[in-house]
């Protein structure tokens, strides 16, 4: 077959079964390709660029996560040791902050600043009630512009439970400390916290037990199922005053945006299911949760199910134990040590911890490899980061923020990046935006790319 008449999507589509495959280099190679793999979401090579945002709560012990040294020679801290094997493929960047998540004239709310503010750098509407107001987040900025790419736009995950309403820290609502994505000002994006759910969205509700019947017939019920409710709803329409009509306009543009989120999913191919076996739920222990949780983001990845990710450990202000490494403590009322060495020993564990399961994450994706032969790590921008630096304290400076992958060689891997003076973590996803090729004039307070990435 020539490569003038090869697209990836008319072989997906003429191959009548279903396929989970990443890349086969006959799509990307030939003269005749390259207006298939220009634009945002693709490597130089032609090998798809993922973009991926994993967030931890509560800062970090700084003295034993700052590596020593600048620049390529760096030496990681006693946090950061189980990613001694990622080390070149690393960058450590000192120097981020976010102002907006600091009190402002707003008192109290930390930490439901710190998670509001990550990835939006806007600063969040104090109140514990649905006039909710934070801005867009980065993720959503690439995923706009990756629409149609790819089955999902974005994929949002998280070990929490979904709390989207009510007060949860200091009159800030619950949707700015439960939510990293943010789709427009006033909309977060509910991340998924379940495997499998997320097995089943990448990978078709029945496509193990149910086979092929399973996933259609689950297709015609969401269309069914849809389909009532906007005729439900219009029925409505001229029985309801004009505040009332506003809440179902409302209400309508979200069924709507189901509906085109499915038929968007529908153009493509569902993926082939892998043969490790299905997740039956959410793990009773923590670290296998957020493991599972990593291996359905991998298997995103690997059959380009997304190319867009944001992954919420746990919210900020978790006061979660760590039974499971000895400490039966919750992390938030231990972050709040007043230098008390003994709970200083025991967050620098549970940083540690983090960074393990990162470590777990990055060995999944340096293990899988796409067709032209480089690892999915080697393709990939993962954003590991926290909204606060010392929790103890409150501050929203110097955050700790990892950049792992080479970016598909358009990142500077292996260096400590230290900025000379403080500047906005929104400068950092300038930068990364701007190697996927994803075009925008800012996110939140940014100020310009950061030089040096």
């Amino acid at each position: 077959m020539k490569s003038s008449s090869f697209s990836r999507r008319s072989f997906l589509q003429s191959a009548g079964f279903l396929l989970g495959l990443p890349m086969f280099e006959s799509f990307l190679r030939g003269a005749s390709l390259g207006a298939n793999v220009r634009g945002p979401g693709w490597t130089a090579s032609g090998d798809p660029l993922r973009l991926a945002f994993l967030y931890v709560p509560n800062g970090v012990i700084g003295a034993r996560w700052t590596p020593t040294g600048v620049g390529r020679d760096f030496q990681l801290n006693d946090t950061m040791q189980p990613l001694a094997p990622f080390q070149k493929d690393l960058q450590v960047i000192s120097g981020l902050e976010h102002q907006n998540g600091t009190a402002g004239g707003d008192g109290g709310g930390d930490h439901a600043r710190a998670t509001a503010t990550i990835l939006t750098g806007a600063r969040p509407k104090k109140t514990a009630g649905t006039n909710i107001r934070a801005g867009i987040s980065v993720d959503q900025i690439a995923a706009r512009q990756m629409e149609g790419r790819t089955r999902f736009s974005s994929l949002e995950l998280s070990c929490d439970g979904l709390r989207q309403s009510g007060g949860c820290d200091s009159g800030y609502s619950c949707a700015y400390q439960f939510n990293l994505s943010w789709r427009s000002a006033t909309q977060p994006v509910a991340p998924e916290s379940n495997p499998r759910m997320i097995f089943d969205r990448l990978f078709g509700k029945g496509a193990v037990s149910g086979g092929a019947g399973a996933v259609e017939r689950e297709k015609a019920r969401q269309h069914s199922l849809l389909d009532f409710l906007m005729q439900d709803a219009a029925s409505l329409q001229a029985q309801l005053g004009k505040n009332d009509q506003r809440k179902l306009d409302e209400y309508l543009t979200g069924v709507r945006e189901i509906e085109r989120r499915i038929q968007q999913a529908e153009k493509f191919p569902l993926p082939q299911a892998p043969q490790t076996g299905v997740p039956t739920g959410i793990p009773a222990s923590y670290a296998e949760h957020i493991k599972l949780m990593f291996d359905m983001l991998a298997l995103a990845f690997q059959t380009d199910s997304t190319r867009v990710a944001t992954f919420l450990l746990a919210h900020d202000g978790s006061n979660r134990n760590f039974s499971d490494i000895g400490i039966s403590s919750g992390h938030h009322e231990l972050s709040h040590h007043q230098e008390d060495q003994a709970k200083i020993e025991q967050i620098t564990r549970i940083d540690r911890f983090y960074t393990e399961q990162f470590s777990y994450f990055l060995a999944r994706l340096r293990d899988t490899k796409e067709a032209s032969g480089k690892s999915i790590l080697e393709n990939s921008m993962i954003v590991y980061c926290s909204g606060l630096s010392d929790a103890n304290h409150h501050s929203h400076t110097n955050l700790p923020v990892i950049v792992a992958g080479q970016g598909g060689g358009a990142l500077q891997p292996g260096q400590h990046l230290a900025c000379s003076t403080p500047l906005p973590m929104t400068n950092l996803y300038m930068s990364l935006l701007d190697r996927m090729g994803v075009v925008t004039d800012r996110v939140g307070d940014s100020t310009g790319l950061l030089r040096g990435v």
